[in-house]
């Protein structure tokens, strides 16, 4: 166990040249390929798609570090939009640069802004939803085996010592008793960053303004933009004012499915008459489809306006997520360059692993309702455990099962 001394001591500089992004000369058709099949599998919300990504890149393909991927994770939670899916872009970045970056974003909505099409076409024609139920039965127990293997294997990389440890524990029971997930993350880096600061140099650059300027300039000109539409555009619901009002949601969200929930009660159903009960089955559609839950909007907009509505919402919720990754993206190697930013992160890093973990308690509980879900996800455990596998193939499988076993 690590000595109170040891983590108060600054961390080690990194190589610049080993943090910097490699020029664009991976293959993105092994790219596409590859998130393509995680926006096709990845069911289980933000948290399943973190530890997904964790197996594919980091334990599989060794594309990442542990620490890099904390990294990325740390900022993603920073910054308005799906952390998840910001997640993605920020590896794609990381990988192939720019391209990278359009490529791992785009092809991980993709699937997900497919399925939510399709089925709130078959919600407009014959106004109910297809059943999910049999697969997320399945699923959902081996999503969680899942979830605590990354979990493991990232705590050993985010809580190194016993102050990581205890902003860990901190962290997760703020969230536990229900503080908002932001406040909870920067409390926590902040905490850390007070803790070194008597060994962090006086003339260190803080760099934390530099991820500020970018989500807070964006959201001003989203709602001035959005305000402006409710002005020239009164009456029917254009596609331009579908595109503006979703561009705002991508560009102030923080937070999950549920204060998603929020965000558009208000935007659509108090500000433009949008049905509420349409709008909770377009929230529960987000929620059982594999991919990001902001594909929540492909199915709003498929319902006010048709193909084109579902196209133009789903670009303008995750519209922002791209532009922000890319604005951020070149700063992640300058962060760990600097032992302010370094400390901030590292709280960041601990915090985000305890968020993971509150979220996949309750996960949890609804996920292991009887004796076959908890047989399911030990078994999935073990075997990630012991013979470590393709964990997309252990939720295909385990949707295969909630298929063919019976249950209520």
């Amino acid at each position: 166990m690590a000595t109170p001394d040891s983590d108060m001591s600054p961390p080690a500089a990194p190589n610049p040249a080993a943090a910097s992004p490699p020029p664009p000369t991976a293959h993105l058709g092994d790219l596409a390929l590859t998130f393509l099949r995680l926006g096709t599998i990845t069911f289980g919300g933000p948290a399943a798609h973190v530890a997904l990504m964790e197996d594919e890149f980091v334990r599989r393909r060794r594309w990442l570090t542990h620490a890099e991927l904390l990294d990325m994770l740390a900022v993603a939670n920073c910054i308005p939009g799906p952390s998840s899916t910001e997640l993605a872009i920020f590896i794609g970045y990381r990988r192939a640069g720019l391209r990278g970056l359009l490529i791992a974003g785009t092809c991980f909505i993709l699937p997900a802004a497919l399925l939510v099409g399709i089925l709130a076409w078959a919600y407009v024609r014959y106004g109910s939803l297809p059943v999910t139920g049999a697969i997320l039965y399945g699923v959902k127990p081996v999503v969680i085996a899942v979830i605590v293997q990354a979990i493991w294997r990232l705590g050993r990389t985010a809580v190194k010592t016993w102050l990581l440890g205890a902003v860990a524990l901190a962290a997760g029971a703020a969230s536990f008793l229900g503080a908002p997930p932001l406040a909870v993350l920067v409390l926590s880096g902040l905490a850390l960053l007070v803790a070194r600061s008597a060994t962090i140099r006086r003339n260190s650059p803080p760099l934390l303004p530099l991820l500020v300027p970018a989500p807070s300039l964006l959201a001003a000109l989203t709602t001035t933009s959005a305000a402006t539409a409710a002005t020239t555009l009164p009456g029917a619901i254009s596609l331009a004012r579908i595109f503006l009002t979703f561009l705002k949601v991508g560009s102030l969200l923080f937070g999950s499915g549920y204060v998603l929930l929020a965000f558009l009660r208000t935007e659509l159903v108090e500000r433009l008459g949008f049905p509420e009960a349409k709008l909770l089955d377009a929230v529960a559609v987000g929620q059982i489809t594999p991919g990001p839950v902001f594909t929540t909007a492909t199915f709003i907009g498929y319902v006010m306006a048709g193909p084109l509505g579902a196209l133009v919402a789903t670009i303008g919720i995750f519209l922002p997520a791209f532009v922000l990754v890319a604005l951020c993206g070149p700063f992640l190697p300058r962060l760990r360059q600097s032992p302010r930013m370094s400390a901030f992160l590292d709280g960041l890093n601990a915090a985000s692993l305890a968020l993971i973990a509150v979220v996949t308690w309750q996960l949890a509980s609804a996920a292991l309702v009887d004796i076959p879900t908890v047989v399911m996800a030990a078994v999935a455990a073990a075997i990630l455990l012991f013979r470590p596998v393709n964990s997309a193939w252990l939720v295909l499988a385990g949707g295969v099962l909630g298929v063919v076993l019976p249950h209520h």
